[in-house]
């Protein structure tokens, strides 16, 4: 599945995050942790042109915690501080506030400058931005929501601990040459559902966890394996009696069932993105 979508907002959003940089000593660069590079924007180390910034892996909870603690020393092997976050219920935040402020210090409390840590919060659609301003500034100050894109403009906020926070809309990227990295953008809620094939995402979530992660399709929905996808997700609407009239299985349906339990984590914590797929663990010579 290869998605070309670079609406005008997104172009916009861009030249916002350059125009405004100059104003921030540090960018939090928010990632969702079930797949933190295919959710990172490959343009961010040229847009933030040397600020320093932070990788906050957000949706913690929902990921495979053995894995979010080998995407920490991934990121700490490329020199690049990064932090893991439940934005709902706020673990991770402390530890994000001290290590955003200690990366501020060049530019704040050494240059003697008493003023609050301003810092810019930039990341990919729906990947909660929203939700830890939030948490930040202690009250509902921006729109919170599942669908991707709600921001839609630079918000400043004055948080505690010292800080001003910047907010930005999402930024995706132009094109995602590889077709894996957007179903696993859609399957994780980052794009919206009418630029992509639903039920092909859905059949690829359900044929990926009948492969690689045995046992939850089947503890979730009592199936049985050697079925293809589409018959999976048939069986789905079945056990969960989603029919249609003249009694089919109304696949549109079982497909929002598969889609909504994967991103809500009732499906299991799971992770997409592998460290070893960068190249990070293996030998010399391991392929």
């Amino acid at each position: 599945m290869t998605i070309q979508w670079y609406p005008g907002h997104m172009a916009q959003a861009r030249r916002l995050i350059k125009d405004n940089l100059r104003l921030v000593d540090v960018v939090l660069e928010l990632v969702d942790a079930r797949i933190p590079i295919s959710s990172r924007n490959p343009d961010s180390p040229r847009i933030f042109q040397g600020r320093p910034s932070l990788i906050v892996m957000n949706k913690a909870d929902l990921a495979d915690p053995a894995l979010t603690w080998a995407w920490k020393k991934f990121f700490q092997s490329k020199g690049e501080a990064s932090v893991a976050l439940d934005s709902k219920t706020g673990k991770g935040l402390g530890e994000l506030r001290r290590v955003a402020i200690d990366l501020s210090r060049p530019r704040v409390r050494d240059k003697g400058l008493k003023r609050p840590v301003r810092v810019m919060v930039v990341g990919i659609p729906n990947v909660g931005k929203s939700s830890l301003l939030n948490r930040l500034v202690g009250r509902r100050s921006a729109a919170v929501g599942d669908r991707p894109g709600i921001t839609q403009g630079p918000q400043w906020v004055r948080a505690a601990e010292g800080m001003e926070l910047l907010d930005t809309p999402g930024v995706l990227w132009p094109k995602f040459d590889d077709p894996q990295v957007g179903k696993k953008l859609a399957a994780t809620g980052a794009i919206k559902e009418e630029v992509f094939d639903r039920q092909g995402v859905a059949e690829w979530v359900v044929d990926l966890l009948d492969r690689e992660f045995g046992g939850l399709l089947e503890a979730r929905y009592g199936l049985l394996t050697g079925q293809s996808s589409a018959a999976r997700l048939e069986a789905i609407g079945w056990k969960r009696g989603l029919l249609a009239a003249g009694g089919r299985v109304d696949i549109d349906r079982a497909v929002s069932v598969v889609l909504d339990d994967f991103r809500s984590g009732r499906l299991g914590r799971i992770t997409l993105d592998r460290p070893e797929e960068e190249g990070f663990g293996r030998r010399d010579g391991e392929s």
